[in-house]
């Protein structure tokens, strides 16, 4: 399923983010940036050792925020480190705190010169962000920021699992039903 915000794709797809050939992928990170389990883990596995090396340079990360790496192993010449809230520990900064994982992640993009960038559903996970209520959050802060930032042409949700494909899904045609198609 795709949808057009100016000359821009959102594209959600089902599979495996560390196949994704693009300017950058987005890490779910904990505060450190040392890998971990998930799909920080996949990344850290997919990447190489020297991946962790260049993240013990980094000072950790901020919840909410974000940090860029070379890709080293993986087809993304890019890893964008993002750290996703805990659900219960946020409350009601959760909101807020995951869309700025989506909104921050972007603005490396956009600083870096990248025009592709593939998420994963941040927070999810082990930090136990209903699928529901991430999904429409993570595409507002996306298509929020294609509005006003014409220099990312595909931005893609690589989901992994139909449960988090049907919640983007769903969640995308709510927010923007006259461009959404299914491919």
């Amino acid at each position: 399923m795709e949808a057009r915000v100016g000359k821009a794709v959102i594209e959600l797809l089902q599979g495996d983010i560390t196949e994704q050939d693009t300017d950058a992928i987005v890490n779910a990170a904990n505060r450190t940036l040392l890998g971990g389990g998930g799909v920080d883990g996949a990344i850290h596995r997919a990447a190489g050792p020297q991946l962790l090396a260049e993240c013990r340079t980094l000072g950790g990360c901020e919840t909410g925020g974000a940090k860029i790496t070379r890709g080293y192993k993986l087809k993304a010449k890019h890893v964008i480190h993002t750290v996703g809230p805990i659900y219960h520990a946020a409350g009601k900064k959760a909101p807020e705190l995951l869309a700025s994982c989506y909104q921050r992640s972007l603005e490396v993009a956009s600083a870096n010169k990248l025009t592709s960038i593939a998420f994963p559903s941040i927070s999810t996970g082990a930090y136990g962000y209903p699928l529901e209520e991430a999904a429409p959050v993570a595409l507002k802060a996306v298509l929020d920021y294609l509005k006003s930032h014409s220099d990312i042409q595909r931005v893609s949700f690589v989901l992994f699992g139909k449960d988090a494909y049907q919640a983007y899904q769903e969640a995308l045609r709510d927010l923007w039903p006259s461009e959404s198609k299914s491919n």
